[in-house]
């Protein structure tokens, strides 16, 4: 195996009509009991999407990530090949799709009359969106070339396909849209991962767009950096930061939001701050709150009026504080910060995040919907494509609690796909997309992977062989 083969074979984790031809039913219950195996059950013919996983999260006690990187200082983590128990059981596709935990909030936008409004409850999109990651420490299996993932969520009122339309670099593409043509959210994403000595950094490189239908408006934006600390020493902590400009291509209308690094003390920890200006560059509304927790919206000279009070009522606290390092091997420690936002008087609620299961931390600090995102309904698996991740026997082992499998199923495939890869060279031939393909995004004029339709007609039979 030469150089390029292992470099783009490590993992790197981080328009059809109205009719929904072959629809899964996805209707809650909420007084039927799962199964002792994480499975849900069926009461009154209703399938109910399961609580638990089939087997607790498998202990990292005795792996030991520095033995892997500590050569590794700088480089783009696509270069290193982790060990499968430094996963958690999803793929990078399923990772995706909890962009859509909140869809809620896109319904709520398409019922707002004034653009202002709509584009306030897009922000809160945009940041709960990235709210799944807080905790979540496990690395997503990188998908294989070819693979899809598909999520039809009918109490929610939308269906995803998803494809891994490049290995080279990675490169993951998205289309959701609304069952009732009020929306459609699309994207790719090329996650590039750095190693920096103590943390590892995630810069998810991709355009975020939302159309709202109804409006005939389209929302841009790209996602913040995120950061997993503590990599070789003490507990593992995640933050998120860098600036994220949501932009509202019909209006001219512009949302600035800033995803606040932690600093020395953790006084900014999971904060995010910003505001919506309109094509004048008019101040219209302050958008704050936490990532991990709630946003909301007050007007500007509420804000700027609290803050000067704010600010003299602190008065010289800083100089109590003491200063001190975090230089040399110590680990850097999660700051002790109060995880509740200070509500402004006369500010409105945008988002609250859903809280966690309880068992969250032995489920891979899972939510509640990336509980179910592998979970096979009864008669899914003749119904989807022979893509989809579901069915990949890697992260159904490691789902399972079957680490030994997990590493030789999953060194199998990457060998599969390196063979594949071979046999094209050699053929001359060159990958085709099945349900992406390169073109432009009409809004931003850069270059994008965009849904050619087609994939809800359930016609597989030239789906690649890739498990």
């Amino acid at each position: 195996m030469n150089s390029e083969e292992e470099f783009y074979d490590a993992e790197t984790g981080l328009e059809s009509d109205d009719s929904c031809e072959v629809s899964f039913k996805d209707a809650l219950v909420f007084d039927s009991k799962p199964g002792t195996d994480g499975r849900a059950t069926q009461e009154n013919g209703v399938w109910e999407r399961r609580k638990t996983l089939p087997a607790e999260m498998i202990s990292r006690n005795n792996f030991s990530v520095w033995n892997i990187l500590k050569k590794c200082i700088g480089m783009e983590l696509s270069k290193i090949a982790m060990p499968v128990v430094f996963n958690e059981p999803l793929s990078f596709l399923q990772r995706i799709s909890e962009y859509m935990e909140h869809t809620h909030l896109i319904h709520r936008a398409c019922s707002l009359s004034d653009s202002i409004d709509r584009m306030q409850v897009v922000a809160a999109f945009a940041v709960s969106a990235v709210a799944s990651q807080w905790e979540r420490t496990g690395k997503p299996f990188n998908p294989l070339l070819g693979e899809t993932y598909e999520l039809t969520r009918e109490d929610e009122g939308y269906r995803l396909i998803s494809e891994q339309v490049s290995h080279h670099p990675p490169i993951s593409a998205f289309h959701a849209q609304s069952l009732k043509q009020e929306f459609e959210f699309h994207g790719s994403i090329y996650p590039k991962l750095k190693f920096w000595g103590k943390s590892v950094e995630a810069e998810p490189k991709g355009t975020m767009t939302l159309e709202l239908l109804k409006h005939k408006e389209a929302y841009t934006w790209t996602n913040p950096l995120c950061c997993v600390h503590n990599i070789i020493l003490g507990k593992l902590w995640i933050e998120q930061y860098g600036t994220v400009e949501i932009m509202n291509h019909s209006t001219g209308e512009k949302c600035v939001l800033t995803f606040k690094p932690c600093g020395m003390f953790g006084k900014e920890l999971h904060k995010v701050e910003g505001y919506i200006q309109d094509k004048s560059k008019k101040k219209r509304r302050v958008i704050y709150g936490k990532w991990t927790e709630c946003m909301y919206s007050v007007d500007p000279k509420v804000y700027d009026s609290y803050k000067k009070s704010e600010k003299k009522s602190s008065g010289d606290a800083k100089k109590l504080r003491q200063e001190h390092s975090a230089d040399g091997e110590d680990a850097d420690e999660m700051p002790e910060v109060q995880e509740t936002v200070t509500v402004i008087p006369g500010s409105a609620l945008l988002w609250r995040i859903t809280p966690r299961p309880a068992h969250s931390a032995q489920m891979y600090n899972f939510t509640s919907f990336a509980l179910t995102l592998n979970e096979l309904e009864p008669g899914m698996e003749r119904l989807l494509a022979p893509t989809d991740c579901r069915l990949r026997p890697d992260i159904r082992a490691m789902e399972n609690g079957d680490i030994d499998s997990a590493s030789t199923e999953k060194e199998r495939l990457e060998e599969k796909q390196r063979a594949a890869r071979r046999e094209r060279s050699k053929d001359e031939e060159e990958w085709s997309t099945r349900w992406f393909q390169l073109g432009t995004n009409p809004h931003t004029g850069a270059e994008d992977w965009l849904y050619t339709g087609g994939y809800f007609d359930r016609n597989y039979s030239d789906c690649p062989n890739i498990y």
